[in-house]
Order: structure tokens, then C-alpha cells, then sequence
């Protein structure tokens, strides 16, 4: 049970992004406000300004859809993981707490994960007219013929200072090599601990 009375009444409720792990902001909740969030699915605070409920972004439009509640060891505060549906901070932001930057490499990391992930069930499961399951049909050679194409073409519009299409020829290196991690039995997390490992030793 929740210790709403060591507080007066309110708890603070900390909101994470369920995808990025981002701080999105810091609220208050009262037994009534709880209940809404967790009725309804979306966060619900009691403001203290306005003295009454206010479910975040009631006028903006940018809710928070929530994903998991959790409670810490003494009771009196929570962890709410969600899915924002536009920026949580007032000034535009995506975190109250700011650090963009951050967050976006976050979610750039997260979507690479998501695209593994999807090669794998490809692998697992393959889907008719799928390119994935082209590739893998076509085997590890084949595979690894690709790569050394992207590899080159990225190449060349890096030396010719091609951003733009870099780009997309860097994309397509990225997705074919997490093609032949899968078609060789190795996932992106062992290619990282490697890195990991070498970065301990400097």
C-alpha cells in the first residue's frame, strides 16, 4: 500500500520513457489521481497550483500513455514508464530535464535494436516477398557481398563529401551487416561487448 500520508496527502510520480529510459518530468499524485492514471491509462497529476486533477496534456494534446507503474521500497513515491505522444515540457522540449541530445541518440539506439530484432523474427519466421528473407535464402556469401557494396559505396561519398547520399548508403551498410550477424549466428550485443572490452583497456 502506498504511504500517501508521510507526504500530506501527495507522492511524487517519476515519469520515464518506457523506450528511451529518458526522465521525462516530476509530478504529484493524490489516492484520486492514481486511480484516474490508472483507470484510464493515461497520467493523471494533482496540481498544486490549480488545486484539483489535471491529466497531462488535457489542453496540449501531448499525453502520457502508461506502460508499467511501480512503486519504490519505502512506498512513498513511483516510477511511471510511458509512451509520450509529443513533448512532455511545457517549453517544447522533449524532457523536462532536457538533455535532447541525449535522448535522441537514445531513441536512434533503441530503433536499431527494434530493426534487429525484426531481422531475427525474419529469420525465425519468414515472410513471403520479404527482402530479409531473400537475403538470408541467398546465403552468408551472398550476404556478405552486399556489405562489402554498401561499404564501398559509403566510402566514396564520404571522400566526396556526399552527406546527403551518404545517408542512405550508410543505412543500408548498417541493415545489411545486422543481416549477416543473423545469418552467422551473432547478435549486435556481441559485437558491442567487444567494444566494451577494448574500451576498458584504455
Amino acid at each position: 500500500m502506498l504511504d500517501f500520508e508521510k507526504a500530506g496527502g501527495l507522492i511524487p510520480a517519476v515519469i520515464q520513457d518506457n523506450q528511451t529510459g529518458q526522465v521525462l518530468m516530476l509530478g504529484y499524485m493524490n489516492q484520486e489521481a492514481l486511480e484516474k492514471t490508472r483507470q484510464q491509462g493515461l497520467v493523471t497529476f494533482f496540481s498544486r497550483s490549480k488545486n484539483r486533477l489535471w491529466t497531462k496534456g488535457e489542453t496540449s494534446g501531448h499525453t502520457l500513455q502508461v506502460v508499467s507503474i511501480a512503486q519504490d521500497c519505502d512506498a512513498d513515491s513511483l516510477l511511471i514508464k510511458v509512451t509520450p505522444t509529443g513533448p512532455t515540457c511545457h517549453t517544447g522540449s522533449t524532457s523536462c530535464f532536457g538533455e535532447e541530445e541525449t535522448a535522441n541518440r537514445a531513441r536512434a539506439i533503441q530503433f536499431i535494436a527494434q530493426l534487429e530484432q525484426v531481422i531475427q523474427e525474419r529469420k525465425a519466421n519468414p515472410v513471403e516477398g520479404s527482402y530479409t528473407n531473400f537475403l538470408f535464402e541467398k546465403g552468408v556469401n551472398k550476404i556478405a557481398q552486399k556489405v562489402g557494396e554498401e561499404a564501398v559505396e559509403t566510402v566514396i561519398d564520404a571522400v566526396a563529401g556526399k552527406q546527403d547520399t551518404m545517408k542512405g548508403e550508410a543505412a543500408d551498410l548498417l541493415y545489411h551487416l545486422l543481416v549477416l550477424l543473423a545469418a552467422t549466428g551473432l547478435e549486435l550485443k556481441d559485437v558491442v561487448s567487444v567494444l566494451q572490452e577494448r574500451h576498458q583497456k584504455k
